[in-house]
């Protein structure tokens, strides 16, 4: 069993690229990283995902955007192709509102862009998350899973290990949910801005969670009642739906 569990975590030691690109020929298998264990470390260095217009953008929906209670956005809303906007106020905005205008439009596009971009990185030394990854604690690199991903009994720590400039990009095939209170913690000089969610299909921010990073789904965004985020919330297709939340766009 030993010899088993040393063998899970071996790294390959030379790196042969300097960054993660698209994968033209047969992708590496990733190392893995389950519960209670040392997540491996990685030494290829990640290129930050580009948002080009979408930068701006606290929330973008495809859909509709709809809010319960005191919700404070900080930064640019836009929603395209859909129509529905409701709760602003008594939801606040500290920023502009697009509608199915040039920036609406553009932003779906570099949000379309950047979504790509992040889904289809690979690199040797990927590492695989399963499950629930509360607890755990991810430095830099690009992390990946064939399923969903919950943080739930535990936080979940970004440590970048004293470079404010580390990125971090995890993959997520189908689901992304938080469970109430839990908290992702920035330690080592780890930004929001470098945290890059791609999530396959929808994500879910429970009661009074704290978020940190960019997060890019392919459906919707919830924000249950008093969830936060530092970072942005870009749904592709479907709805953004929020309840006494704080958004700020970092």
């Amino acid at each position: 069993m030993k010899t088993k569990n040393r063998l899970a975590y071996v790294l390959i030691a030379v790196v042969l690229t300097a960054g993660c690109t698209k994968d033209t020929v047969s992708p590496a298998t990733p190392a893995p990283a389950p519960n209670n264990q040392p997540v491996p470390l990685q030494t290829t260095v990640q290129a930050a995902v580009s948002l080009a217009g979408s930068a701006s953008l606290a929330l973008i929906a495809g859909s509709a955007i709809s809010n319960t209670g005191a919700t404070n956005v900080t930064g640019d809303m836009a929603l395209s192709p859909g129509t529905s906007i409701g709760g602003f106020p008594p939801g606040k905005l500290t920023g502009t509102l697009h509608i199915n205008d040039a920036i609406a439009t553009q932003s779906k596009l570099d949000l379309t862009a950047a979504y790509n971009d992040a889904a289809g990185r690979t690199c040797t030394d990927i590492v695989t998350l399963s499950g629930n990854i509360g607890g755990l604690t991810l430095t830099p690199g690009l992390y990946k899973s064939t399923s969903s991903l919950a943080i739930s009994s535990g936080d979940l720590t970004f440590d970048a290990k004293g470079n404010a400039n580390a990125v971090f990009i995890i993959q997520i095939a189908s689901s992304f949910t938080t469970t109430s209170g839990r908290q992702v913690i920035l330690a080592g000089g780890a930004l929001a801005s470098n945290i890059f969610w791609q999530v396959g299909s929808s994500a879910t921010f429970g009661t009074t969670s704290v978020m940190k990073g960019t997060v890019m789904v392919m459906q919707s965004i919830t924000f249950d009642t008093g969830a936060s985020i530092e970072g942005r919330g870009l749904a592709r297709t479907g709805a953004v739906v929020m309840e006494g939340n704080t958004i700020v766009n970092p």
